[in-house]
């Protein structure tokens, strides 16, 4: 299956229950869904076997994630009271490390994403993720673990699924790089001077715009970090650094082949007053972070972690046009369906 330019139009993404049925019954959704199964067979075992310990996060709660970038919230009402589904666990993530020290979770998330990004060819607004956290650790130290995994799951489908990687004519060699050598880094300002040189002009104060991720990731041989992301374009858990002022601990992983992000992550903010700080920053008031200022306040683990996005995942492993092929019943932004 042929990868598509960033800005192709997806033709008629699922708009009724007759394509939902084509879909359902196909065999490139088998050979995905059959992806996808052992994908998360192998993470499971393989951050078993590194010892974390999976946990349910809830997928309801007074807040969730804020920084979300241009996505909305969705409410829902909770015995009177205004509650919000995750669009991230991020902040159950670190208070589920006065639990155990090294979790994980794969749970759904949902955020109403710009009605622009049904052409981005990646974006769904209901999604899954696997999420690490681990306390103590720190960027160097969890992206290793990342790069661990991400390596893990494409040896363990690679070796165990011919079949369906031949149906979806998915080429096993597009994966050597990754197999065999580790994943280099870029700082976001060698990230947009390489971007200034393909062409794209970048603001240097927010997140790397969609369309130059995928004209980055189509510059890459092999997946890339992405790191020091400025303060003020991510959410207020990301920690800034103690050296740099401004900037942000964070990362972000790129895909190659125009595939373009598949995890964010970061070394998260645990101060209590620091987090006030930021918060207000944001605009703010910190009073709707009540219950999360408690536990800081009386203090929990410093920590790092980060979020693989699953359907992304699949997809460039997949190598699919579009992400919603990864779902048995996609949800794109803007387009009504089952």
């Amino acid at each position: 299956m042929t990868h598509v330019p960033e800005s192709a139009l997806l033709e008629q993404p699922l708009p009724s229950p007759g394509p939902l049925r084509q879909h359902l019954t196909s065999d490139t959704t088998r050979a995905v869904l059959a992806v996808q199964r052992h994908m998360l067979v192998v993470a499971r075992e393989h951050l078993t076997e590194a010892g974390f310990v999976e946990m349910l996060p809830p997928i309801i709660g007074p807040v969730t994630d804020p920084g979300t970038r241009g996505s909305k919230q969705v409410d829902v009402d909770f015995y009177g009271h205004r509650y919000k589904l995750m669009t991230s666990a991020i902040l159950y993530k670190q208070a589920s490390l006065l639990t155990y020290d090294k979790i994980f979770c794969i749970a759904p998330n949902v955020r109403l994403e710009p009605l622009e990004t049904t052409n981005t060819s990646r974006h769904l607004a209901e999604f899954h993720q696997i999420d690490v956290e681990m306390a103590g650790a720190s960027r160097e130290e969890i992206t290793g673990v990342l790069e661990q995994l991400v390596r893990q799951i494409v040896r363990r489908v690679v070796a165990d699924l011919p079949a369906e990687l031949e149906t979806l004519n998915r080429d096993p060699s597009a994966f050597e790089t990754l197999l065999t050598q580790a994943f280099p880094a870029m700082t976001h300002t060698q990230a947009l001077s390489r971007l200034r040189e393909l062409g794209h002009a970048q603001n240097a104060d927010t997140e790397i715009e969609w369309s130059g991720e995928a004209l980055l990731s189509r510059d890459l041989g092999r997946p890339v970090f992405v790191t020091d992301y400025p303060k003020g374009s991510r959410g207020f858990y990301d920690r800034e650094s103690q050296t740099e002022p401004g900037v942000l601990r964070n990362f972000d992983l790129l895909a190659p082949e125009g595939y373009g992000e598949l995890c964010s992550g970061s070394e998260r903010e645990y101060d209590y007053a620091r987090i006030v700080s930021r918060i207000r920053e944001t605009g703010e008031n910190p009073a709707k972070y009540g219950w999360y200022l408690d536990l800081l306040r009386d203090g929990i683990p410093a920590s790092a972690g980060f979020g693989i996005g699953l359907e992304r995942f699949t997809r460039y492993i997949a190598g699919l046009d579009s992400v919603w092929q990864t779902s048995a019943f996609p949800k794109l932004p803007g387009v009504v369906s089952p």
